[in-house]
């Protein structure tokens, strides 16, 4: 098991986005560069109010709804996980160079990757379904968390 950092480095991350984004027919703009970096050098998960907050610094006429759908389509198109943590709705870079998933802290987010797959092991899945993806990820408490929440 490997902590949260990613095999690959921020630019080939960086490249791996905006590939997928002109695969999509979107134009690479500046704009679009900037948040291809803001993600690929994240040390953990951006909100969408952080994304907007850091956009907002260097593209001031870009509006919170620009932002959110940017994000919700890069999301669609495999670029970027989105999580439902404790505090809202995250996203992060997704590491497209191997397969794996997660096991993420809901007190300090650090997030634990396992390249165990438990879609092999999944019965009775129903033969007429056409599986495309699929993503697991595991909630609880890191074992500093959990330690300080027995012992306050």
């Amino acid at each position: 098991m490997a902590n949260h950092k990613h095999d690959h480095n921020a630019q080939e991350t960086i490249q791996e986005m905006l590939r997928a984004m002109s695969n999509h027919g979107w134009r690479i703009t500046d704009q679009r560069k900037s948040l291809a970096t803001l993600f690929a050098e994240a040390e953990g998960y951006l909100s969408p109010k952080d994304v907007y907050e850091h956009m907002r610094q260097r593209y001031p006429g870009v509006s919170f709804d620009t932002v959110y759908r940017n994000l919700r389509l890069l999301s669609e198109m495999g670029v970027l996980e989105q999580f439902h943590l404790s505090d809202g709705l995250k996203f992060r870079a997704r590491c497209l160079s191997h397969h794996h998933h997660h096991m993420i802290c809901i007190q300090c987010e650090k997030t634990v990757t396992f390249e165990f797959c438990p879609m092999k092991q999944v019965p009775n899945l129903p033969s007429d379904f056409q599986i495309l993806n699929h993503r697991f990820e595991i909630f609880g408490y890191c074992s500093e968390c959990a330690s300080q929440a027995a012992h306050p």
